[in-house]
């Protein structure tokens, strides 16, 4: 868009997005005493970043070297290039790999409210890789009481199934919970969780953990230092100069169009186009329904926009993919550690196992999606189980414990009733009754269970793998030789449906190593700059650890703020 217009409002920076690349670019660009203004297209902050799990991967974080452990950061680039597999130049990973600590000591400098902690043993996705970590890299922030945030609370994007009042979960607590029936450990947390609803009910207590605790505490920090943040402003376009240099963007507000100049710069952090399916199936036909986690308000504006200016795209088939269920009422429902209980297998379309059911969940998804191109049906898939490990495992969010009436999740004996008449979940007496109810060769699936529970006897699944890598064990059942393997025992059995989910896309514009947006010559868009899931990920197609969608957003950010305050202040003459 070029005119001659006059401006409404001129700052130095544009940050378009509220989640945890924009805060983060934000509050690095202020920092560097540039006026800042940040535009959110939703009524409520926090972008996919606070509906997320929190965790920020980033290897060599200061937390990590106050506990004594600092990843080689020659080793964690050969682990990114090795996964990458030469999507990602060098120059980008390299600039990730060096920038992530420096913006997390920048944060940690910026407000007290930023307070990050590394517990070690959450295995990044590939440990056994040079330079990967069983140790791990992801760091998380503390549960903080949301009150804090004042009227603010009020205005952040909360998860649309709200866990009952009180209940709340540290990164380390889950993986305990899940342990509920195995070990002393995992009772303690059923109690520690009663506690936790009991003091909500008598103190009052409104306590967030993961990404809602991340972006409250990101909010906090930039009303600190008197970051403006308009709520219910979409940006629905850039302008550019006569030399294609990005100068500012239309916004809309208050039922207002004004022209906002950026002098310095305009950074997009505004989310993937995860629920524009139109879009989505273009690039992706086997994509079925909208099955994404993502940010409701996500449908590419952002992408859109940098497009309108000459922007390339890359990527644009791919997303944080996630394993879910779905129920009849369009609920979705993660699948992450039932992928790693022992006693389970999952078939596709022809009544086989087709990947190692444990793996990374980008990896699960992509056995999917490239077994769907064959011919036979792996969208959705089923995950097979028997009674033993219902009455043993957490599955579907169901807990392995007595009845309890009222309790805010199924519990007892006996699979739910509403479960089996969703069609989501399916029972049979035998392998054969239940190859029938998910439409599957009854001999073939036979067979499959079989195979599976003869591996399972000898501990190690010669087909797949599963078990072999730290990652796989990690909510596996510890009380086993092999945490991943056992084999099924009596019936009834049990098949649950396996969608393709996802947290979010992960393609979009092409930026260089200082987040500068390209063209598809690969020459730089002056003035305009992407991270987070606007952009195509660092990460190519694949995944390097928890947090390895968050992490890049906010390095991404604080590399683009840092880039922009260190380049030539003097204000470029607006020539429309």
């Amino acid at each position: 868009m070029s005119t001659d217009a006059a401006f409404d409002h001129e700052i130095d920076v544009l940050v378009v997005g509220s989640g945890g690349g924009g805060m983060t670019a934000a509050l690095t660009a202020n920092a560097d005493g540039l006026d800042t203004l940040v535009v959110e297209k939703s009524s409520r902050f926090g972008g996919s970043t606070a509906l997320s799990g929190g965790g920020i991967w980033v290897p060599g974080a200061p937390s990590q070297r106050r506990a004594g452990y600092t990843p080689d950061p020659d080793g964690v680039f050969d682990y990114l290039r090795t996964i990458t597999g030469g999507l990602v130049g060098d120059a980008r990973l390299r600039r990730y790999v060096d920038a992530a600590p420096e913006m997390m000591e920048f944060l940690e400098r910026s407000s007290p409210w930023f307070d990050f902690v590394w517990k070690p043993g959450y295995a990044d996705y590939y440990p056994e890789l040079p330079g990967g970590s069983e140790r791990g890299s992801t760091i998380n922030v503390p549960e903080m009481d949301l009150r804090a945030l004042g009227d603010e609370e009020a205005n952040m994007l909360a998860p649309l199934a709200l866990a009952p009042k009180g209940i709340w979960f540290a990164p380390k607590d889950l993986r305990l919970f899940y342990q509920v029936r195995q070990n002393w450990r995992g009772k303690a947390v059923m109690v520690k969780l009663i506690w936790r609803m009991v003091r909500a009910h008598v103190f009052g207590d409104r306590m967030a953990a993961i990404g809602q605790s991340l972006m409250a505490r990101m909010r906090l920090a930039l009303a600190e230092h008197d970051v403006p943040l308009w709520l219910d402003s979409p940006m629905t376009e850039l302008i550019a100069d006569v030399d294609g240099r990005v100068v500012g963007a239309v916004v809309e507000r208050e039922g207002r169009t004004l022209r906002i100049r950026a002098r310095r710069g305009v950074i997009i952090a505004s989310g993937g186009f995860d629920h524009d399916m139109a879009w989505r199936r273009e690039h992706l036909p086997e994509l079925e329904k909208d099955w994404s986690f993502g940010n409701p308000a996500s449908m590419g504006d952002g992408i859109r926009a940098g497009e309108k200016v000459g922007a390339a795209t890359e990527l644009l088939d791919e997303a944080w993919w996630f394993p879910a269920m779905c129920w009849p009422d369009g609920r979705l429902q993660f699948m992450l550690n039932e992928r790693m209980m022992p006693s389970q297998f999952v078939v596709n379309g022809a009544g086989e196992r087709f990947v190692n059911e444990a793996a990374p969940y980008m990896d699960f998804a992509h056995a999917m999606i490239d077994g769907q191109r064959t011919g036979v049906d792996h969208i959705p898939c089923w995950l097979i189980t028997d009674i033993r490990s219902f009455h043993r495992y957490v599955v579907g969010g169901h807990l392995p414990i007595p009845k309890i009436p009222f309790a805010p999740v199924p519990t007892g004996r006996k699979v739910p009733e509403a479960w089996l008449e969703s069609g989501i979940v399916k029972q049979g007496d035998s392998f054969t009754e239940l190859a029938h109810q998910i439409g599957v060769p009854a001999a073939t699936l036979r067979a499959t269970a079989e195979r599976f529970n003869e591996l399972a006897r000898t501990g190690h699944d010669d087909d797949f793998g599963r078990g072999d890598s730290a990652y796989d064990n990690y909510y596996g059942d510890p009380t086993l030789p092999n945490p991943n393997l056992h084999p099924l025992g009596k019936p009834p059995y049990y098949a649950f449906q396996i969608i393709l989910g996802d947290l979010g896309t992960s393609g979009g514009l092409r930026t260089d190593e200082f987040a500068r947006v390209l063209r598809d010559d690969d020459s730089v868009i002056d003035g305009l700059y992407a991270t987070g899931n606007a952009s195509a990920a660092v990460m190519g197609r694949s995944y390097a650890g928890a947090g390895a969608t968050i992490g890049p957003a906010m390095t991404f950010g604080y590399v683009a703020a840092r880039h922009i305050a260190a380049e030539e202040s003097t204000t470029v003459p607006y020539s429309p």
